[in-house]
């Protein structure tokens, strides 16, 4: 028996990085809706991130945070017409395996992984970051408690945005309530409670089960009033699938 067999999951991250994630669900037996509450796209002003890849030998780090931020450093790197040992050159440092693994197949494998898929994971992993400089390229609205960490330890942070966090002018969403939304960041949690606020289905927050990739997603959502059914404990695409998996498996053995 497929253990997500008939499960109406709503995934709500971007219509590029849910493919996987959909063929995955659907092969344990569910019924997936995809519904994009934000895209990825270039920053309004790219100078700030092209100087800063001009200056890369100024750096001793690079940190990428999210498959996004590589891929957005692989393009201005290509549009600068910079060489790969430009990037590869520098000491790299990637969040989450997803990342690395980009980061590995744009340039090489990062030196630094921590354990925990968190940004701020990185600077507990630095045992002395003074006079360190760093080059953070990420999300437009990312956190800034790595930076911040950072600084108060020492570092040199200089922080660009890499690409932007659109929020989707409209979505199509099923007919009926899902069994569980999966959510994969804090921005998404906060633009799928807007959408559902809008489009009249608020109660879909507190009526179906809440999957969040990690404990940054999961208080996003205890912030808007609302409460996860489950918490990966790997916070990544496998960590959520499992706690999916684990969820509905308990509900079934209650059953």
């Amino acid at each position: 028996m497929k253990t997500l067999n008939k499960k109406r999951i709503m995934i709500t991250r971007p219509d590029h990085q849910s493919g996987d994630l959909k063929t995955k669900l659907e092969g344990l037996g569910a019924e997936v809706f995809g519904v994009p509450v934000v895209q990825i796209g270039p920053p309004p002003d790219l100078g700030a991130l092209q100087t800063a890849l001009k200056n890369l030998p100024n750096y001793d780090w690079l940190v990428l945070t999210s498959v996004n931020g590589v891929e957005a450093v692989r393009l201005q790197v290509e549009a600068l017409g910079l060489p790969r040992n430009f990037v590869a050159e520098r000491k790299l440092a990637a969040i989450g395996p997803a990342t690395a693994k980009a980061m590995a197949e744009a340039f090489r494998a990062p030196d630094l992984v921590p354990d925990e898929f968190v940004s701020e994971a990185i600077a507990s992993q630095m045992p002395d970051v003074r006079g360190v400089k760093f080059l953070l390229a990420r999300a437009d609205l990312a956190r800034k408690d790595l930076a911040d960490t950072l600084r108060s330890r020492g570092a040199v942070v200089d922080e660009v945005a890499a690409y932007r966090i659109v929020r989707a002018a409209d979505v199509d969403l099923p007919d009926e309530a899902p069994d569980a939304i999966t959510l994969t960041s804090a921005e998404i949690a906060r633009a799928t409670h807007d959408m559902l606020q809008r489009k009249g289905k608020i109660q879909w927050m507190s009526e179906t089960s809440i999957i969040c990739i990690g404990p940054i997603t999961a208080a996003a959502v205890r912030e808007l009033g609302f409460e996860p059914a489950a918490v990966a404990a790997q916070y990544d695409e496998p960590g959520l699938i499992t706690a999916l998996v684990e969820l509905f498996g308990k509900e079934a053995a209650h059953a």
